[in-house]
């Protein structure tokens, strides 16, 4: 939906806002945000359908049986055709909520009611999930976004000529974004499937973007003049283990609305008091408990041993400055000091960006810049709050460089974001407190795109958007956040192509694979009919070459062809052991019965060798009559003429196709060979979901691949890697025996975590050893 898509401003509106005596002003703001938010809303639902045929493809995929996959299928279509006339639903639901409330009659949405256990009865199953649905969407919505909605609702309370919204009477609120979703969708009777489908992806674009949608909104009326000074506050956590002298960072000051995004709002600016930290249990899941943990960590650490090495072995600042300091900088010296040491890494900045930046350089280049401009030197040190946020940005780029996700090029282009979000550290402590913080979300996404498809098989082009980004903030960062929320759409934007090709790519590998499965499946079958023909006989070179490299192949195409219970497949099958029994040493009664099989057995010879494609007129003829001279010199007890008889054969063309899958078949361990621990790993990779990462011991290099496919004939794996290419096949047995080695090991679920998550809880865990706290081993 593009701007000329917003309708246009109706006399009625204005006619209204004259009525009800909105200022001038108020009028053209109103429509403003109205045309912001349906825009945003509408690209955000462009990506709901923009994802919604690869989605279902996956499905279908997966899918346990051919009903299924055609469901999904056929609704791919359905979705396609009943599109726009979803969308245009939606568009009008939300802007009918936003003209009633510019009509002053704004309506409460009716959230879906918590049903008794006797009603259940009376509701169906679908009305039900999607209840479920809406209301686990809003409520994440709510919570993640309590800050920002409480401010917008006070602000749009005074377009209401200050009569207060219920939290469900927001027009732009969480709960009527959803409604207005759930509503489109009514007239359309897709199955539950399909309805989970379109709502997991409309969380995924429009629920969890609306938090830059709020933001953005109360920006606009703060400029506006509408309550710029409202004030709210964070949670202040008191931890009763924490020591009363301690003066670690406080990230909870009660803040104006300046653009930061504090943690929690308040009507009266009074925080409220949040449940104290266990500082020797686990990292907390919520942020701002985290980094209040964090806080009081720090303070106890910096009483017990200011020059104790950090996380990454390196210094605390607060041990690079003069001993005898009293004073401390003021935050316009230190915001300075940051300021030049940014402006000097954009020299030679390309070449700068092939070399890690060290976080012990940076901590003494900024010690140094601070003396260096100190009007009192050898007498100012950095307060105890400063020197922590700084050591905890330290550790958390020690954390990158160290991280056995990232590859090395990836972990040296984002090394040098260390200055600039130390600024957005010192002025907007929302960077440790809220997962939503646009420039957290830019790094989380540059470190996830490169965990995934910066390994091997590198995509060139990933290096160089993730470059291109570290130089636009270290050129372009002067404070405003908006930088990093412009440049995470594009970077999502290039990653979502990215992650695109791979999967294209990825989906390719599992056909292919697909293909060479159901022709190795084939060969194998092949494969056990020769080897039963050959047990218990010693035949002449010819023939049991004949078998092995010819007849085999004959068999797998037969196979293909016909199937396993055809009359061809059987009547090849007899042809190999007709074909054995005639070139072993047969009593009278073999002797006599032998003329009369062998025109029969030569014609079927002669189809299967023509079936093949690979041999000429001639060449059968020769062939044939070299068995049949075979055939005659065994049964005469002459074996050395046989054994003269070994026409070179060609290679089993199937067997070169295959390569290293028909290798793995007949070498991998037999099921009844593995110990009891392997065949009980065995049985819980049957169990296994398709996506599945896996780390595999190469001598001293870890490999990550990802689980794409698993084969239920043959019980191969196959493995691909971040760039969706195909890398390993694996029989069942081998990879349960590798694992049984520790040569192979499902990959940590921590892994999949966001970078800024993981980080602050390993920094979390690192400073309860500093403190001498154990955390808790559960």
């Amino acid at each position: 939906m593009s701007n000329q898509d917003t309708p246009p401003i109706s006399p009625k509106v204005l006619q209204t806002l004259a009525s009800r005596g909105i200022q001038p002003r108020f009028g053209e703001l109103v429509q403003g945000c109205r045309k912001l938010a349906m825009n945003r809303l509408a690209e955000h639902l462009s990506g709901v359908f923009g994802q919604v045929d690869d989605t279902l493809f996956e499905c279908a995929e997966k899918a346990e049986n051919n009903q299924v996959q055609t469901l999904f299928f056929d609704n791919m279509r359905e979705i396609r055709k009943q599109r726009p006339q979803i969308e245009r639903a939606y568009h009008q639901r939300v802007a009918q909520n936003f003209s009633n409330f510019l009509d002053g009659t704004p309506k409460t949405q009716d959230p879906p009611e918590e049903l008794k256990a006797e009603q259940l009865s009376l509701v169906r199953n679908e009305d039900y999930e999607e209840s479920l649905h809406v209301t686990n969407m809003v409520s994440r919505v709510k919570a993640r976004c309590a800050q920002p909605l409480f401010a917008l609702e006070q602000r749009l309370a005074v377009l209401n000529n200050g009569q207060k919204l219920g939290e469900d009477s927001n027009p732009f609120g969480p709960l009527a974004i959803a409604q207005a979703f759930r509503e489109a969708l009514a007239p359309n009777p897709f199955p539950a499937q399909i309805k989970t489908v379109l709502y997991m992806l409309f969380d995924r674009h429009v629920m969890q973007s609306l938090d830059r949608l709020y933001d953005t909104m109360n920006q606009r009326l703060i400029d506006a003049g509408v309550l710029p000074n409202l004030k709210y506050g964070a949670q202040r956590a008191t931890s009763s283990t924490r020591p009363p002298s301690s003066t670690a960072p406080e990230p909870n000051a009660v803040a104006s609305t300046d653009g930061q995004h504090p943690a929690t709002a308040t009507s009266n600016g009074v925080p409220p008091v949040a449940a104290p930290v266990d500082l020797s249990g686990p990292p907390p899941n919520d942020p701002g408990a985290l980094f209040s943990g964090l806080a009081a960590l720090l303070g106890e650490r910096r009483q017990h041993d200011v020059d104790a090495p950090l996380l990454g072995g390196t210094r605390s600042i607060a041990s690079l400055a003069p001993r005898g300091a009293t004073r401390t900088y003021s935050a316009n010296e230190l915001l300075n000091a940051l300021n030049r040491l940014q402006q000097q890494s954009t020299h030679d900045l390309s070449q700068r960006l092939q070399r890690p930046q060290r976080v012990e350089g940076l901590k003494v280049d900024l010690q140094q810049q601070l003396e260096t401009h100190s009007s009192l030197p050898g007498q100012q040190k950095l307060s105890d709050q400063e020197a922590d946020v700084i050591d905890l940005v330290g550790m958390l780029f020690d954390f990158i460089l160290d991280d056995d996700n990232l590859p090395e090029n990836c972990k040296t282009a984002l090394s040098h974001l260390h200055t600039p979000y130390l600024k957005v550290a010192l002025q907007d402590k929302a960077l440790f407190t809220q997962h939503h913080h646009p420039a957290r979300r830019l790094l989380d996404a540059m470190a996830q795109a490169g965990a995934l498809y910066g390994g091997e098989g590198d995509e060139r082009g990933l290096l160089t958007k993730v470059q291109w980004v570290v130089e636009r903030v270290i050129h372009g960062f002067s404070g405003d956040l908006l930088l990093f929320e412009s440049l995470l759409e594009e970077f999502n934007e290039y990653a979502s192509d990215l992650q695109h090709k791979v999967e294209l790519r990825e989906r390719r590998a599992v056909e292919a694979a697909k293909g060479r499965d159901k022709l190795l499946s084939a060969r194998q079958q092949a494969v056990e009919v020769i080897a039963r023909t050959l047990a218990g006989r010693e035949l002449p070179a010819i023939i049991h070459n004949f078998l092995e490299l010819t007849w085999a192949d004959t068999l797998v195409f037969v196979l293909l062809r016909h199937g396993e219970r055809s009359i061809e497949w059987q009547r090849a099958s007899e042809v190999a052991e007709q074909l054995a029994w005639s070139s072993t040493p047969l009593d009278a009664a073999g002797r006599e019965r032998l003329p009369g099989l062998r025109v029969a057995l030569l014609d079927e010879l002669r189809k299967g060798l023509e079936l093949l494609g690979g041999y000429h007129e001639d060449g059968i003829r020769r062939l044939l009559q070299d068995i049949v001279a075979c055939q005659h010199a065994v049964q005469a007890k002459q074996p050395q003429i046989a054994a003269q008889l070994n026409p070179i054969l060609p290679e089993s063309p199937l067997g070169a196709m295959l390569g290293e899958d028909a290798v793995l078949a007949s070498t991998a361990p037999r099921a009844s060979g593995l110990s009891p621990r392997a065949q009980l790993l065995a049985k819980e990779l049957t169990q296994i979901e398709f996506g599945t990462w896996f780390e595999f011991v190469e001598g001293e290099q870890v490999r990550t691949l990802k689980l794409s496919w698993f084969s239920p004939t043959t019980h191969n794996y196959m493995f691909v890697d971040h760039s969706g290419q195909r890398v390993a096949i694996k029989p069942l047995t081998l990879l349960a025996s590798e694992m049984e080695q520790g040569l192979a090991r499902i990959a940590p679920h921590e892994r999949s975590a966001p970078l800024f998550d993981r980080a602050l809880s390993a920094i979390y865990r690192v400073l309860q050893r500093f403190t001498g706290r154990t955390a808790d081993p559960s």
